[in-house]
C-alpha cells in the first residue's frame, strides 16, 4: 500500500513554479518585484527566499538580472506543473468540474508527493498531452512539447485558426469565454483590428460575429490554419 505524503516544502514548490512561468516573459531573469506581484507577497520576503533557493541550488541569482532556474530547479518545477495539469484533466474529464473550477483545486493536489500516484494518474488518463486550458503537460522525464500558438491579438486581419489555449486562468475570464462560446476547439477568424483601442471583430465558427476587447484577445491562443 502506497503512502500519500504532503511535502513540507510547499512554499519552495510555489516559488519554483512561479519562476518557471515568469521566465517565459523574462528569459534573462525573473525580478524580485515580478515574483512578489505573482505570489502576492512583499519583495523583501521574496529576496530572502531567493537567497535560500540559491543556497539549495534551485536557482541562480544575479543582481540587476534576476533569478533563473538551475537544472535541479527546472526539473522540480516541471514535476509540479505535470502534477497540476494532470489533476486538472482528472477533475475536468472524470469529475466533470468546469474549466474555470479546476485550477484552484489542482493548486492543492499538485503538492502530493507520490511519483507512483502521478505516473498511475497519467496512465489512467491515457497520457494526455494538454490540460483543459490547452497548456502542454510535461512527461515523466520532464520533456514538454510547446505547441505553435499565437495570441489572437497577434493575428492579422483575415487570419483563421482554432482556439487552442489561454494565458489567463481566472474563473471570471474563463466564465466570460464560456458564455461567448470561445472555448477550446472553437474556430475563429479575425475580421478587423481597431488601432484606436486594439480591440477586434471576430467571427466564431464561421457564423456569429463578436467584438472583443484587447484584454480578451491577448489572452486567447490560437493555432493558425495553414492556407497552403
Amino acid at each position: 500500500m502506497y503512502k500519500v505524503i504532503f511535502m513540507p516544502s510547499l512554499t519552495v514548490e510555489n516559488y519554483l513554479k512561479a519562476i518557471y512561468h515568469l521566465l517565459e516573459s523574462e528569459p534573462e531573469g525573473v525580478s524580485t518585484n515580478s515574483l512578489a506581484a505573482t505570489l502576492k507577497i512583499k519583495p523583501a520576503t521574496v529576496t530572502d527566499m531567493i537567497g535560500k533557493l540559491a543556497s539549495a541550488r534551485f536557482v541562480k541569482y544575479e543582481k540587476y538580472y534576476g533569478a533563473t532556474l538551475t537544472d535541479k530547479g527546472k526539473r522540480t518545477a516541471l514535476a509540479i506543473i505535470r502534477k497540476h495539469r494532470l489533476w486538472e484533466v482528472f477533475l475536468s474529464e472524470k469529475l466533470k468540474f468546469s474549466w474555470d473550477e479546476v485550477h484552484e483545486i489542482a493548486e492543492q493536489l499538485e503538492h502530493i508527493d507520490s511519483i507512483e500516484l502521478t505516473d498511475r494518474l497519467d496512465m489512467f488518463l491515457g497520457y494526455p498531452k494538454t490540460d483543459p486550458h490547452g497548456d502542454p503537460i510535461p512527461d515523466k522525464n520532464g520533456k514538454i512539447t510547446v505547441p505553435e500558438l499565437i495570441p489572437l491579438s497577434f493575428a492579422k486581419e483575415g487570419a483563421e485558426g482554432m482556439i487552442s489555449g489561454v494565458t489567463e486562468h481566472s474563473p471570471a475570464f474563463l466564465q466570460y469565454l464560456e458564455k461567448n462560446n470561445l472555448t477550446l476547439g472553437t474556430e475563429v477568424m479575425l475580421l478587423e483590428y481597431y488601432e484606436y483601442d486594439l480591440s477586434a471583430d471576430i467571427r466564431i465558427n464561421k457564423k456569429r460575429q463578436v467584438h472583443l476587447s484587447h484584454e480578451v484577445i491577448k489572452h486567447i491562443l490560437i493555432k493558425l490554419h495553414d492556407k497552403h
